[in-house]
């Protein structure tokens, strides 16, 4: 019974992980037929990343208040209708609507399913274990998500991508119907003017630099100092800033947000420059592309014990140091380069992802008060997720139109250097705010990416 109960929030957290992905292959096969733009494309990853980052923490409150199964169900409802609506799309517009609902549905789920399995397992070594099955089904969907997006859109176009979610949903609600257990509400209300003012903060940021518009950017600013104001002075903050205050805390936080936005920025342009500069069809660039996630996933379980033994913070140093390095290869790639010049930057930049994500959760979350460590996680999974919205943003608009061959690989190299000094900035800031070792906690249960 509590097997099955795992495995079925297991298959939510593997669609919402999948969908980070999952699309990125098949963008240049949706741009032709779709008639989209670069900065279409961009809204179709990050219609539903910003959306999911928005409203995390309400998806959160939401299942406290409301109680953690009938949020899930929701969750899977709105999800797999997004996904139909994605798969019938005639235009751009229409696909990234869907998208941003599919992110409606994944801010339900990605609280959700955590909540419950919390529930199902209430000892100490049980529930970590659960965690720790929920944390690697998850993290199985990032290479899963090239390789079989590049299978679907070579042997049946790309809307099947979209379609697969909907018997997998369909099956996850009517388990999740059957087995959990209807749970305890808790008193208290939903942060509503902290939830829309975060989710105006973070679309029109995101919407400024894709289409360029600075008076947008300005709204954005305004839209953060109010979101700050009202978290103020709210009785019951989506987020508490209280949980910031640490010098850890707010440092880990910010490099999580620079980690994502490298590594989600990464995925958008190296995808466009495998199969629009390289020429590689969809399961070619699937494949090409596992390098950047096999060793992220393989490293988890190694960077967790070695949090656990000599603290986040070596790890989270040797990872920045090695995305850096990583980054700055892509100087070399040049017009007529082929992929053995990408494939370091793919390795090297999976590898320091590896070491940094456990890390990075635990320092997130090690100085919060144990009552408020779910809490404390649920803002960095917020940050990474904001982090990683803009960073497609900003990856695509740098990059441009990988039509024009010579100005793309300029994009390439532009972004190479940025890059690399940003996680160099970030290694010296987590230098001087995380801990050495010795006050870290368990976060088995935070996903990878």
């Amino acid at each position: 019974m509590r097997t099955a109960i795992l495995f079925t929030m297991c298959a939510g957290m593997f669609l919402v992980q999948l969908d980070v992905t999952v699309v990125n292959v098949a963008l240049p096969t949706l741009g032709s037929e779709l008639r989209a733009d670069v900065p279409q494309l961009q809204w179709v990853v990050v219609g539903y990343s910003v959306v999911l980052a928005a409203l995390l923490l309400t998806g959160g409150a939401l299942g406290d208040v409301l109680g953690h199964r009938g949020v899930v169900l929701t969750g899977l409802a709105v999800f797999g209708a997004a996904s139909a609506a994605c798969g019938l799309a005639q235009s751009a517009g229409w696909l990234v609507a869907g998208r941003a609902v599919q992110g409606v549905g994944a801010a339900l789920l990605l609280p959700g399913t955590m909540a419950v399995i919390t529930g199902t397992f209430p000892g100490r070594t049980e529930r970590a274990r659960a965690l720790g099955v929920w944390a690697g089904i998850s993290a199985l969907a990032l290479p899963a998500g090239p390789l079989l997006g590049g299978i679907l859109v070579q042997a049946a176009g790309w809307r099947p991508v979209f379609w697969l979610n909907v018997p997998i949903v369909a099956a996850a609600a009517v388990a999740t119907r059957r087995l959990v257990p209807p749970d305890v509400r808790k008193p208290g209300r939903v942060d509503i003017p902290g939830a829309a003012t975060a989710a105006l903060a973070l679309g029109s940021g995101v919407y400024a630099v894709i289409a360029k518009t600075p008076w947008v950017g300005v709204l954005a600013v305004a839209a953060a100092v109010a979101f700050v104001a009202v978290e103020q002075r709210s009785a019951e903050p989506m987020l508490p800033l209280s949980l910031l205050r640490p010098r850890q805390t707010a440092g880990a936080n910010l490099v999580s947000a620079a980690m994502n936005f490298v590594g989600l920025g990464s995925v958008l342009v190296f995808t466009l420059y495998l199969q629009d500069v390289l020429k590689a069809g969809p399961i070619t660039a699937g494949v090409a592309l596992l390098p950047m996630f096999v060793p992220l996933v393989l490293l988890g379980p190694v960077t967790g014990r070695l949090t656990a033994k000599f603290g986040p913070r070596p790890q989270i140093l040797a990872g920045l140091v090695l995305g850096a390095a990583a980054m700055l290869n892509l100087l070399r790639i040049g017009p007529g380069s082929g992929y053995g010049t990408l494939l370091p930057t793919l390795l090297v930049l999976s590898v320091g992802m590896g070491l940094l994500t456990a890390a990075v959760v635990t320092a997130a979350v090690s100085d919060a008060p144990g009552e408020r460590a779910g809490i404390a996680g649920g803002i960095n999974n917020a940050a990474r997720q904001a982090g990683g919205a803009l960073g497609v943003a900003v990856f695509g608009a740098v990059a441009g139109e990988p039509a024009a061959h010579a100005s793309f690989v300029h994009g390439l190299h532009l972004l190479g250097f940025v890059s690399a000094g940003l996680w160099l900035a970030a290694a010296a800031l987590a230098a001087a705010t995380v801990h050495s070792r010795g006050r870290e906690k368990a976060s088995c249960g935070d996903e990878l990416i």
